[in-house]
């Protein structure tokens, strides 16, 4: 609008009549700039806003947030939202705009990813309102909030609640035949069609004058243990997410699983030495307890010390449980260390060691390759593909349980493996 009077005046000096027309517009314009400032700034018309945020995220989901504003102007006004957001999220375009209708409350509904944990740091929330246009004015909402990232809590609530309604096969998690029948006894019961003759009691059965059974269940109360590396080869990236995050994640939702099965959970973290250990117990805190404690945890720069978790293990662990090893071995000769405390370990327990698939070098090792340098960084790619598989085969060699999987698929892997072992009554 300025360049345009500009304009026009300029041709005032050859045309007459047009410096009347410009100094009206001139005018005018500035009566508008006027009306606009005192109709932003009058003290009664203002804008109200409301973070509705949760008190933690999870870490690796979507999080849901919204934003309520309500409008005390008398009438429709422009506003643009200008949210401060955490800087580990790096995401420095996040605006929103809309219309807003006087005393018209309005949800804004959108989701955070956090790839990290920790505590998030949300500034200001900044409102710039406009209504004709040529100015906005600035509200500085909400005082700066802090909310902490938890490990994955909403993945293992929806596992929680596929589990009661009977429906982890739409996620993955497979439907194990069991084998053999269970020895823990649960109640004695009347006879129905199709009964097993061995289960028959033939006390009770004579003591009520008609055919009774016994009624058994899984054996409950086994300890599950989720062992975490905190070595330097837990650091490696996938999609922004470090193999420590998603083992955390995937031991919550196995001890998430454990306890609706009514066995006991329990944690143990090492590295150069144990750092934590959450002895396995299913009371109601537990899960709770397991939570926080993998809250704070951080891998190191050294090599992890398995001598030291396996006599760790020997004194503090007196019962037959089942451990998950969320460790990470690249190489034969990485394992090959480790070995023998792996093979004592197994001797008194069952040990299930997580091998992460290398989903980028398996993606290498796939593309097709013209130039000499791609075809050197192929035949790479392809030999620790290959020794990934020669790997397993040594971990199954000397008697260890393994799974294979990507590090997204781990929650869900875990508990497939968690389920067929019960299923076959290996504890």
């Amino acid at each position: 609008m300025l360049l345009g009077l500009a304009a026009l005046f300029i041709l005032s000096f050859y045309v007459e009549h047009l410096r009347v027309l410009g100094s009206i517009l001139l005018w005018l314009f500035i009566a508008v700039c006027c009306w606009d400032i005192i109709f932003l700034f009058y003290p009664k018309n203002r804008v109200e806003i409301e973070r509705r945020y949760p008190d933690k995220l999870s870490n690796g989901d979507k999080n849901p947030l919204s934003l309520q504003v309500c409008s005390r102007y008398p009438v429709q006004i422009k506003i643009r939202i200008l949210e401060e957001l955490p800087v580990q999220l790096q995401l420095r375009n996040q605006e929103f705009k809309l219309f807003l209708l006087p005393n018209r409350p309005q949800e804004i509904d959108f989701a955070l990813s956090p790839k990290q944990r920790g505590i998030y740091a949300f500034g200001f929330c900044n409102v710039l309102v406009a209504y004709l246009g040529l100015f906005e004015r600035r509200f500085v909402l909400s005082q700066p909030q802090e909310i902490p990232c938890y490990p994955s809590f909403i993945q293992m609530r929806k596992y929680q609640l596929l589990a009661t309604t009977d429906r982890l096969v739409e996620l993955g998690v497979k439907r194990i035949r069991r084998i053999g029948s269970t020895l823990e006894f649960d109640h004695i019961r009347a006879y129905v069609r199709g009964d097993e003759y061995k289960h028959m009691n033939w006390r009770a059965s004579a003591k009520n004058k008609k055919l009774m059974v016994n009624q058994f269940q899984e054996e409950r109360s086994q300890p599950i243990y989720s062992f975490i590396d905190l070595g330097r080869v837990m650091r490696m990236p996938f999609n922004e997410m470090t193999l420590l995050d998603y083992a955390i994640n995937a031991s919550l939702v196995l001890s998430s699983a454990a306890l609706l099965k009514q066995d006991r959970a329990g944690l143990l973290t090492f590295g150069k030495e144990v750092t934590n250990h959450i002895p396995a117990e299913k009371h109601n805190a537990q899960l709770k307890k397991i939570s926080d404690n993998l809250y704070n945890i951080t891998t190191a720069f050294e090599e992890s010390e398995f001598g030291n978790l396996y006599a760790f293990a020997r004194k503090h662990i007196n019962k037959r449980a089942l451990i998950f090893l969320y460790s990470n071995f690249e190489t034969i000769a990485a394992l090959n260390r480790q070995m023998p405390y792996l093979r004592m370990l197994n001797q008194s327990h069952i040990v299930v060691v997580i091998v992460f698939k290398n989903t980028e070098l398996i993606d290498m090792a796939k593309e097709p390759a013209k130039k000499m340098i791609a075809i050197y960084s192929k035949i790479i790619a392809e030999k620790f593909v290959y020794e990934k598989q020669l790997l397993i085969q040594e971990l199954t060699r000397n008697g260890l349980q393994t799974i294979y999987t990507a590090p997204e698929e781990l929650s869900i892997q875990a508990i497939n493996k968690y389920l067929e072992i019960k299923a076959r009554g290996l504890i």
